[in-house]
């Protein structure tokens, strides 16, 4: 199978059935088949693309997103989305790295293109993918579908170079993740019973298409036929108004959506009841949250998903039994669940030997939807796939089931007076506290200490709550080394990767400001 095959396969049982619901307009599996065809064509042809050369993409959520992303495939070009959170020397970057010769944009990102084609000799062509007219210096998406024939499909090989994903940065310089058909094929198959994905499910597009997890769910959703609804991007209100009007089934959310959702003055306001599965992960659930979403939506189920994008980017899962009943009092929604199929999954430490169960290690991965490597960092490439390993850099336990734990990033521990504190777990006790609303734990320098525990804690408006209380809450919860030493409080949202997760790299520099490693 390539990719191909899933869209091939939705036109032959489902041809006449709507595909996708973008605001007003509305496609068959045939119309999206005939589209995709003839976009293909046109990059081929009219674009000059050829085999294995770059197309990246600068958008919002949307139908034409879609059709991007199988379009390139058919046409035997490697896509490459574009974070839409970065700064422009960040995006050009990107597209200079990726030597992307084509960049699709949408309305928000138009202006920033043509300045950024004036400092990248290699970028020879823009597509804008909006509504009204093509600026000035861009070819239109729907003018090339319908100037253009259809294209066969010029897939040749499986583990021909599909895509390749930036990681968000959160951790370092952002590296471009190579995902073959192979991969990206054997991960969504990994997904249908896992996740799962069903025939008939119609899928909301919240969270953005420029990341793996919503990516899987581009090819996912059409494997098995699903109805694909799309918003620009995710605002809580827009994703009620869309469950509530297209009778969604099936949505995916990051944590920090999850909360703004479930804690949104208006969720009383809208009918919900057709949604019957989210799925989350991205970053850790603080257990409060999770809570009030199942109090909030008791016709729905829930599923914890945890990968990377090196893997493509699902690991494991851990479905509705750890939500509910038995499974929910023993807290083992907590756990990030066991590999999905088709995998092998370790624990080991830094000899690369298997630890006990329960003996916190480096997670490592092994499998068929595991990354051809870093585009052009065969050093980096070469550190982290090892002995036919990829090795995670997330710190994690496993117990006797076969439950897996993250505790955190292995980089992300804190070392306070000899002991080990793992962020992830400080962060949910923090978030135990009705009053907050976001909290990032990170270590900061202490003479005494080393390290300390440190929290940076943005309260929910009109909530108020000082340093000293959220201390004793937390006591409360975990073992007194694990307490937050110190808190600071910010007025506004923490800053955000455009996956949803908390950088805290952005928030360590003025604490390790002037240090020359960010241990102490």
């Amino acid at each position: 199978m390539h990719l191909t095959t899933m869209l091939k396969r939705a036109m032959t049982i489902a041809g006449r059935d709507i595909a996708t619901i973008d605001g007003e307009r509305r496609w068959t599996w045939n119309e999206c088949g005939d589209r995709v065809a003839r976009l293909a064509g046109a990059v081929r042809n009219d674009l000059g693309l050829a085999e294995g050369d770059r197309a990246a993409i600068l958008a919002l959520n949307s139908d034409r997103y879609f059709e991007f992303s199988h379009a390139m495939p058919w046409a035997g070009v490697v896509y490459v989305p574009i974070n839409t959170r970065l700064a422009p020397p960040e995006i050009e970057y990107w597209l200079r790295d990726s030597g992307s010769r084509v960049l699709f944009v949408d309305d928000s990102f138009a202006e920033v293109a043509l300045t950024l084609r004036e400092a990248l000799p290699a970028l020879e062509h823009l597509v804008y993918i909006g509504d009204g007219a093509a600026p000035a210096g861009m070819l239109h998406h729907d003018a090339l579908i319908d100037g253009a024939a259809p294209a066969a499909d010029l897939v040749k090989g499986y583990d021909d170079l599909a895509a390749i994903y930036y990681t968000g940065g959160t951790t370092g310089v952002s590296k471009g993740v190579m995902l073959s058909h192979r991969n990206l094929v054997a991960n969504t198959l990994h997904a249908i019973p896992a996740c799962p994905l069903v025939e008939g499910m119609r899928y909301l597009h919240a969270a953005p298409m420029f990341h793996i997890a919503d990516g899987l769910t581009i090819f996912g959703v059409t494997m098995v036929t699903g109805r694909h609804v799309f918003i620009p991007g995710f605002e809580p209100t827009a994703v009620m108004r869309a469950i509530e009007a297209h009778r969604v089934s099936h949505t995916l959310l990051v944590p920090t959506m999850v909360n703004m959702t479930v804690n949104h003055p208006a969720i009383a306001e809208h009918d919900l009841s057709s949604l019957v599965h989210l799925y989350y992960g991205a970053s850790p659930m603080p257990e409060a949250v999770i809570r009030r979403a199942i109090d909030l939506l008791p016709g729905c189920e829930f599923t914890h998903a945890y990968g990377q994008t090196e893997c493509a980017p699902i690991v494991t899962t851990n479905g509705p039994d750890a939500h509910r009943g038995e499974g929910l009092e023993a807290g083992m929604f907590k756990s990030c669940g066991r590999p999905v199929v088709n995998l092998d999954v370790e624990i080991v430490d830094e000899t690369g030997r298997e630890v006990p169960r329960g003996t916190v290690g480096e997670l490592r991965v092994r499998g068929p939807n595991v990354m051809l490597g870093y585009w052009n960092k065969p050093d980096e490439t070469a550190a982290a796939l090892r002995d036919g390993w990829m090795h995670s850099g997330d710190g994690a336990r496993m117990d006797e089931q076969g439950y897996i734990f993250i505790v955190d990033r292995v980089k992300d521990m804190i070392v306070s007076g000899g002991e080990n504190v793992y962020s992830a777990e400080v962060e949910s006790a923090v978030h135990l506290h009705p009053a907050v609303a976001e909290c990032a734990v990170i270590g900061v320098p202490d003479d005494t200490w080393g390290e300390r525990v440190h929290a940076i804690v943005r309260l929910r408006e009109g909530a108020e709550a000082s340093a000293e209380e959220l201390v004793a809450h937390c006591h409360r919860h975990i073992a007194g080394f694990k307490c937050p030493r110190s808190i600071a409080f910010h007025a506004e949202p923490l800053p955000l990767s455009g996956a949803g997760k908390i950088l805290k790299t952005e928030l360590r520099k003025p604490y390790w400001e002037g240090h020359d490693k960010q241990v102490h």
